[in-house]
């Protein structure tokens, strides 16, 4: 919401600078997001009357001025040259004198004005167009001012060009506060000062006519209101102070018509329509629309319309949509001679998010959707004739009576303030006088009572403008608001503070962070809501959560896993040329779980657990000459994962996840429990991606993440260790895991201490050698013995080698390598 302060000060002037009145706004809920002057400094223009203008004697376009600028010329005339096409004799324009400091112009530097000569005709001075003071961007000619400007005035005092322009960064709730008057009435309540409301007075009818409307949908439009005149001249021109306001709105003059239209709208709030009478069918009909149904809209898109949407149509066709815009059936023109004037209270469920279906927005839809007083629509429709008959009338103009049609108008049911809990809520002693003067200064109703306990409360009917007071906590706000939110005293808590110690036994969200960003990773923040295809492609969920709203129509579900998030930022990477990428994120995820019920941090039936999930695409350690290029793989993925788990050693197990390639991914397994999935990014989706290589992605349950068992103290061994090699043969499905667990499981399991694999060996494809036949793989393993009671005998270590041999054979098939 944009405004002049000029304007705002003529409902409500209190004693107040431009910055204090912006801080008194702001401090009552009305923020103040801008404030701006509407023209940029400059010096030494003034208002000056052409009164000769000839052509130059070399140059066909420029004019040879003389030009009273009062007493900024000494009583004399100033010859000036210019080359305007609409600089002619008897006009006012601003005059930039001799000395004169303009606006900057493309290079940054102000521009003075200095004498000099055109075409060997001395100048004194330039006439100016509205670009070059910055006030439009029309270079179409000189800037023509009224013709009651007197001269010589400093153009900054004419035009008022020092005024401020308001922006107000509005909630939602705030739609009384769409217009300069709804904010000159908060600003009275907030400051004490009165407010003036002009009176509309009653415009004498001269026309016994009516246009039969209908309103056929008391849940589209609770109240129609409309008049016709005849006889005006459309073609008159929008008067300066009018176009003035309108543009330090944000608004540019369109037609006279229009303008006066929109000038009401900013001035009380209330969106109206005008429709050119003569292009009207008949009878008009508001309803909802028709599946089938077409409308093309003052923007020219045609749109089409269903049963969820509000049109006002004639007998022929649809005239407009309801609440957001006219269409161009009957739109006024130049050639217009009678109107019909319209304005109604639309419901606000029947216009939001109508708008958004066709992808526009409109000043009087955002108004209708928030809500837009209806006791007003008779006076808002007098305020526009009057206004048309002053600008646009002719002698024969004629003014038909209102035809008013209330059907069903919003109900607002009384609100009861409690004051002992508005002085709980608001922090501070509350009386009940200080929320009854709260209630008079913003012109609000209520009623004195005592409840069942004997308690003071107060019974306040909301205003027909005020949408937004629904419940007690609305009123406790605008006590809040009116007391001050700077006189609130600072209080400090009464309840002790203790800090929350971590257990030693877990490791802190933070410290994982640490943890991955050591490794060569950088953290990721994204969305919770997906698109569905992820969810079906990489999670192989089928049936997301989905949102009622979405932002977007690829933020549509939310979602189960990470690792899309990770894919996309990988893909933004890339296409900006990017070489190596490490990312991880921590991050919640949502699963459907009907045994979750709601609580203050649960929704019923969704499990939200946290997760972490890193990527690595690149190579592996970056590039160095120390050595060659290597891409990441599975296992630099895995060492990480075990980095991120230790002293925690989990076992990776082969198995299969819709993101991950088949026979390059595991999952995780950890105390019996799998808590996550590691594997290289499976090539459909890699394709899908358009990725030059596959990176390779992990994802864990953050909570196993987090355990990190307490370090007990061990007796060092006071005798040396022993190491023995062993290479045995094994099928090619053997995991080293397996062959861990069954040494783990020998007669003489004490004695071996760590079992290590060095080397793997595997025949030529179709061939058998040193060994090992075709399938199988020789895997050599070094044993790591001894014991904290005695030295080993060789005869305790070949006991423990042939234990483990037997151990291996018996359940893995194994057998001692030749």
């Amino acid at each position: 919401m944009q405004f002049p302060e000029s304007w705002l000060r003529e409902f409500c002037n209190p004693a107040l600078s431009t910055q204090e009145l912006a801080d008194t706004l702001t401090m009552g809920g009305f923020e103040v997001e801008e404030l701006d002057t509407v023209a940029p400094p400059f010096t030494g223009v003034v208002v000056g009357e052409i009164r000769e203008a000839v052509p130059h004697p070399d140059a066909d376009r420029l004019r040879v001025c003389k030009v009273d600028v009062g007493a900024a010329g000494e009583g004399e005339l100033l010859q000036i040259v210019c080359g305007a096409p609409n600089a002619r004799v008897g006009i006012k324009v601003p005059c930039a004198v001799v000395g004169a400091v303009l606006p900057p112009g493309a290079d940054g530097k102000p521009f003075k004005i200095k004498l000099g000569k055109l075409r060997g005709v001395a100048s004194h001075g330039m006439l100016c167009s509205a670009s070059e003071l910055k006030l439009a961007d029309d270079h179409g000619g000189l800037l023509e001012l009224p013709a009651d400007t007197p001269v010589g005035q400093d153009i900054r005092a004419s035009l008022n060009l020092d005024d401020t322009l308001f922006t107000l960064k509005l909630t939602p709730n705030l739609a009384h506060g769409l217009s300069v008057y709804g904010v000159a009435r908060e600003l009275a309540a907030l400051t004490g000062t009165p407010l003036h409301t002009p009176a509309i007075a009653t415009v004498p009818t001269t026309l016994d006519e009516t246009l039969p409307v209908q309103v056929q949908a008391a849940d589209l439009c609770g109240r129609f209101s409309g008049r016709i005149i005849r006889h005006i001249n459309a073609q008159a021109s929008t008067p300066r102070w009018m176009l003035d306001r309108l543009a330090r709105c944000g608004q540019r003059g369109v037609s006279v018509l229009v303008d006066i239209s929109n000038y009401v709208m900013f001035e009380y709030g209330r969106p109206s329509h005008i429709f050119d009478l003569d292009r009207i069918h008949g009878s008009l009909q508001v309803r909802w629309g028709k599946a089938g149904e077409s409308l093309e809209l003052l923007n020219g898109n045609t749109i089409e319309v269903d049963d969820q949407v509000g049109v006002i149509a004639d007998e022929q066709q649809l005239e407009s949509l309801a609440g957001i815009m006219g269409g161009n059936a009957t739109a006024v023109s130049d050639a217009t001679q009678n109107v019909y004037v319209e304005a109604a209270f639309w419901r606000p469920q029947a216009i939001q998010g109508r708008s958004r279906r066709y992808n526009f927005s409109t000043d009087a839809g955002h108004r209708f959707e928030r809500g837009v007083d209806p006791s007003l629509t008779v006076e808002h429709i007098e305020r526009i004739t009057q206004l048309i008959l002053d600008i646009c009338g002719t002698p024969q103009t004629q003014v038909a009576a209102i035809d008013d049609q209330t059907l069903q108008l919003p109900e607002n049911p009384p609100v009861t303030l409690r004051v002992a809990r508005a002085a709980r809520i608001i922090g501070m002693p509350v009386s009940s006088s200080d929320c009854e003067n709260a209630f008079q200064r913003l012109g609000l109703p209520f009623q004195r009572e005592v409840d069942e306990h004997g308690n003071e409360v107060l019974r306040v009917t909301p205003p027909p403008h005020r949408f937004d007071l629904a419940i007690e906590a609305d009123l406790i706000e605008e006590v809040a608001r009116i007391i001050g939110f700077s006189q609130l005293p600072e209080t400090p808590p009464q309840a002790p503070i203790s800090a929350r110690a971590q257990p030693e036994n877990r490791r802190s969200k933070f410290a994982v962070r640490h943890l991955l960003a050591d490794l060569g990773y950088q953290e990721t923040i994204n969305f919770s809501f997906v698109e569905a295809a992820w969810e079906a492609e990489l999670a192989g969920n089928a049936n997301p959560i989905r949102l009622l709203n979405p932002i977007a129509s690829q933020m549509s579900v939310m979602r189960s896993t990470l690792l899309g998030s990770l894919l996309q930022a990988l893909k933004f990477n890339l296409d900006r040329r990017a070489s190596r990428v490490r990312l991880f994120e921590l991050g919640r995820v949502f699963l459907r779980d009907d045994s979750v019920a709601t609580t203050d941090t649960t929704v019923q039936g969704v499990h939200q657990p946290m997760r972490v999930a890193a990527l690595a695409y690149g190579d592996s350690a970056g590039r160095q000459w120390t050595h060659t290029e290597r891409k990441a793989d599975f296992y630099d993925a895995k060492g990480d994962v075990e980095a991120l788990l230790a002293p925690l050693q989990a076992t990776f197990e082969a198995a299969e996840h819709p993101a991950l390639h088949p026979g390059r991914s595991a999952r995780i397994v950890l105390d019996g429990k799998t808590i996550g999935f590691v594997g290289e990014l499976h090539p459909r989706w890699r394709q899908q991606w358009e990725l030059p290589q596959a990176p390779v992605l992990f994802e864990l349950e953050l909570d196993a993440v987090l355990q990190r068992p307490i370090p007990l103290a061990q007796e060092i061994s006071r005798f040396q260790q022993v190491e023995r090699d062993l290479a045995v043969v094994v099928a090619e499905t053997v995991t080293l895991a397996q062959i861990q667990q069954a040494i783990a499981s020998s007669a003489h399991q004490a004695l071996i201490n760590t079992v290590t694999l060095f080397d793997i060996y595997r025949p030529a494809p179709g061939q058998s050698s040193g060994g090992v036949g075709e399938g199988e793989k020789s895997m050599a393993l070094r044993l790591h013995l001894g014991s904290k009671e005695a030295a080993l005998a060789e005869a305790d270590i070949d006991a423990a080698l042939q234990a483990a041999l037997q151990s291996l054979q018996t359940q893995l098939g194994a057998r001692l390598r030749a």
